[in-house]
């Protein structure tokens, strides 16, 4: 049995480094490119298994040199494919990322590809994989009406569920009784709230909002500025790991791969965000995604 099982797309990130992100209309010349692995739901899962976790991949891919691209990162990994669905009819995923090599933020561009065409009855085999784990961790990059099904057999089945809003938009009622734990960023969370996050306070007040929607457990990332964590009795606040970051991209996917990889040890939860911050700011110091998620013995 998979510990964890990860609902979610692989892209090929293409990410371009350069001293600054190009405004509209701007050309400049960066210094280097690389194509990698990406995708929120194959780079947690790259995590969960760099740190020794039993993980599950659920996902639809093309019939295409970026669809090797993608079983070959998954053996790699040491993640099965066998639930991987290839689709010769889509094309595989592909993020452009444009990376400013002094402070590491980046702004990305994802064509989902063959998962925007994942539906419910595609995924039935995939359905008791989801039942017999004891996390479920999931973003809002597949179709909504396939991730919804799944956080409810999840929640149905007992496992703790993990959905990280990324990227943010409009998601029914029934989601919020489905989620143990919401793990936004800063921007998703004041997407959902409408509260604007600068510091502590106004972390809390945006995930008393989020608790009194029905969520169980809330964990905003804040960045450079740490976390934020609240299940309506308990608040943590940690800072952020002192790294001199190289690129922030997948760091988000880092901190939900290890925070499901935690829990699924049934460590007590400040641990389990003290491993998943840890994780977060390691992964930063590497160019790229998937291939930057950090293993094991780098926590040392």
């Amino acid at each position: 049995m998979s510990e964890i099982t990860v609902l979610g797309i692989f892209v090929a990130d293409i990410s371009f480094s350069g001293h600054k992100i190009p405004s509209i209309g701007e050309t400049i010349l960066g210094k280097k490119y690389n194509v990698g692995p990406g995708g929120k739901g194959c780079n947690q899962a790259i995590a969960i298994s760099r740190l020794g976790g039993k993980t599950n991949f659920i996902s639809k891919i093309g019939k295409d040199s970026y669809g090797e691209l993608a079983l070959k990162t998954l053996e790699k990994n040491k993640i099965s494919t066998k639930n991987v669905i290839q689709d010769s009819n889509q094309q595989t995923g592909v993020a452009g990322i444009l990376v400013d090599q002094n402070t590491g933020k980046n702004a990305i561009n994802v064509i989902v590809g063959a998962p925007s065409s994942l539906k419910v009855n595609e995924i039935e085999k995939q359905i008791d994989l989801i039942k017999s784990s004891k996390i479920f961790l999931t973003q809002l990059e597949v179709p909504k009406d396939v991730t919804l099904h799944c956080l409810k057999t999840a929640k149905e089945s007992g496992c703790i569920t993990i959905l990280n809003p990324a990227p943010a938009s409009e998601i029914s009622k029934d989601y919020y009784s489905n989620i143990d734990y919401f793990t936004p960023n800063e921007t998703e969370a004041e997407f959902y709230t409408g509260v604007k996050i600068s510091n502590q306070r106004d972390a809390k007040k945006a995930a008393d909002k989020l608790i009194n929607l029905g969520i169980k457990k809330v964990v905003i990332t804040l960045g450079e500025k740490g976390l934020f964590y609240f299940d309506g009795k308990e608040e943590i606040y940690l800072k952020a790991s002192n790294v001199k970051a190289v690129d922030t991209t997948g760091a988000g996917d880092a901190f939900n791969g290890a925070l499901a990889f935690s829990l699924s040890k049934e460590k007590p939860i400040k641990e389990c965000l003290k491993l998943a911050n840890k994780v977060a700011g390691l992964s930063t110091l590497k160019l790229g995604a998937g291939d930057a998620m950090p293993f094991i013995g780098d926590l040392d």
